[in-house]
């Protein structure tokens, strides 16, 4: 069997930026674009929230708990549909497609971002909060100046392999009609309708090196870590 790459050649600007010389971003760079917005709100709202679940641990927490378990039992396809039909809606305004699936798989990650900061924090040893209170700090700072030092840069690999997952989610963008790289590459099949091997194969390379090269960079920086503690 024999491989035709002349439609990957022909459309690979296409294929990487969409229509961005007419102002419209779209193919890869979009994906990229989608990957990083949806992977800093769902950082931060995952960790906003497993510091609100360590410090209450009543019925905050449950709620919480509650509302990750909720979103992580849905298919991630659903939520986008939800936003994608209902936020205009509730705002009483239009909102982008790229928005709407921004916000759904940020929502969807900050659930995983949540469980996974929460059981990093709660590993540390008791004794640390216990000296820190004693020493008259607060809660919130021995939070801020103790825990989260020790806690984050273990949850690195963590944090990393959910972002992996998030890039790989973006393609459901396809569902609403966002120009992300599986939108166009199916733009590009549908157009030329006798490769869709070459254009499909391509783009599952596309997101196995990127998503290779990030699941290799935990190892990458505990490797120089190691390496600056034995010269040291």
């Amino acid at each position: 069997m024999s491989f035709d790459l002349a439609v990957v050649v022909d459309n690979w600007s296409y294929l990487f930026f969409g229509r961005a010389a007419d102002g419209e971003i779209g193919g890869l760079l979009l994906t990229l674009l989608m990957s990083l917005s949806a992977g800093v709100i769902a950082l931060a709202g995952g960790v906003l929230t497993a510091v609100i679940a360590w410090r209450f641990q009543g019925v905050v927490r449950r709620v919480l708990f509650y509302g990750a378990e909720l979103i992580r039992s849905i298919p991630l396809i659903l939520v986008i549909f939800w936003l994608y039909f209902f936020l205009p809606r509730w705002l009483g305004r239009d909102v982008s497609g790229v928005t709407t699936v921004i916000l759904a798989i940020a929502w969807f990650s900050a659930a995983s971002v949540m469980h996974s900061t929460l059981a990093g924090i709660e590993s540390l040893p008791l004794g640390q909060i216990e000296a820190g209170l004693a020493s008259g700090m607060s809660y919130w700072q021995v939070l801020w100046h103790i825990l989260l030092p020790q806690a984050i840069p273990n949850l690195i690999p963590s944090y990393i392999g959910l972002f992996v997952a998030l890039i790989k989610d973006t393609s459901l963008a396809m569902v609403v009609n966002v120009p992300e790289l599986t939108t166009v590459a199916n733009q590009v099949n549908s157009r030329t309708q006798i490769y869709p091997a070459e254009i499909f194969l391509f783009i599952g390379v596309i997101y196995f090196i990127i998503c290779s090269l990030l699941s290799e960079l935990p190892r990458f920086l505990y490797r120089g870590k190691r390496f600056q503690l034995i010269k040291k």
